[in-house]
């Protein structure tokens, strides 16, 4: 436990940016998980793409994410979709 005021002042600050990182990503993994099911299933999943990618994008705005590793995970998810849509 902290003694001085600025070490209990960042520890609170610390909690509540876990707090607010853990609800954005775990948004970002939610609509990730969603497309995925639907693409696996064969199904048509361009709105849940675009969802993953908004919550990707704002997770790495927020950086929760790095900018790159959001940039690989939305190119990966569309590139399952290409490849089940072709087939």
């Amino acid at each position: 436990m902290p003694n001085k005021a600025n070490a209990k002042k960042a520890l609170r600050q610390a909690k509540k940016r876990a707090l607010q990182n853990a609800h954005v990503k775990k948004a970002y993994k939610q609509a990730v998980k969603a497309a995925k099911k639907v693409i696996s299933a064969g199904q048509d999943a361009t709105e849940l793409i675009k969802t993953a990618q908004k919550k990707l994008d704002k997770a790495a705005q927020k950086k929760v994410l790095e900018r790159g590793t959001a940039a690989r995970l939305i190119s990966r998810l569309t590139k399952q979709a290409r490849k089940i849509v072709k087939s």
